[in-house]
């Protein structure tokens, strides 16, 4: 019997209903990210990446994601709360991720480089007229919906926070990662889960 049988039948009770808990993975504050969930374990989980990584390698790509989560496992006492020019931030990554919306991945990464030739600083988003903005993420597709998403975030940021930067939550826990990510308009509940896998949880 093969290895994906007998694990289908070991998680099936006499109903057909999934039945083992959620194993437990480590997360900002140690605990399950999403413990109402049954499945996928994080084994389960854990076996597909590892599967996915033979096959095709680790992506490039994703190589900043990688390089930040072991810089924020390895501080010491908290994580670093202060926003950083030179690494990708969760605002860019928040960004990059609503632009990937509805469109391929080519033109989500033409739209992120094109803002960022137009504003290259998120303060220079805040200010602009939302037309130069749609202009500038134009190729993305959907540019009028994601310019009022994106200029909400910064206008959300700059009145509550004061300044444009998200680095604070990783001082937060996984539920108030979610809740604060959630505030924001637009930002549904597979960008919170996309945003929070790639910053925040390990």
């Amino acid at each position: 019997m093969n290895k994906s049988l007998k694990r289908k039948r070991s998680l099936k009770n006499d109903d057909g209903d999934s039945k083992t808990p959620a194993c437990k993975s480590l997360t900002v504050d140690g605990g399950e990210p999403y413990p109402e969930l049954l499945r996928p374990t994080s084994d389960e989980c854990r076996d597909v990446r590892d599967a996915l990584l033979s096959l095709h390698g680790f992506p490039p790509e994703f190589a900043s994601y990688r390089r930040l989560r072991l810089r924020t496992l390895s501080a010491v006492d908290g994580r670093d709360t202060e926003c950083s020019e030179k690494e990708e931030s969760v605002l860019d990554g928040l960004v990059k991720i609503l632009l990937s919306q509805n469109t391929t991945e080519a033109n989500s990464h033409r739209a992120f480089a094109s803002l960022k030739a137009q504003f290259p600083k998120w303060e220079d988003v805040l200010v602009a007229e939302p037309k130069l903005i749609e202009d500038a993420i134009r190729c993305g597709g959907l540019a009028p919906k994601k310019t009022v998403c994106i200029k909400n975030i910064m206008s959300r940021l700059q009145n509550e926070r004061g300044r444009l930067c998200l680095e604070y939550l990783h001082g937060l826990s996984v539920e108030e990662v979610k809740t604060e990510l959630s505030r924001f308009k637009g930002v549904g509940p597979k960008t919170v889960r996309v945003i929070s896998l790639f910053f925040f949880f390990s």
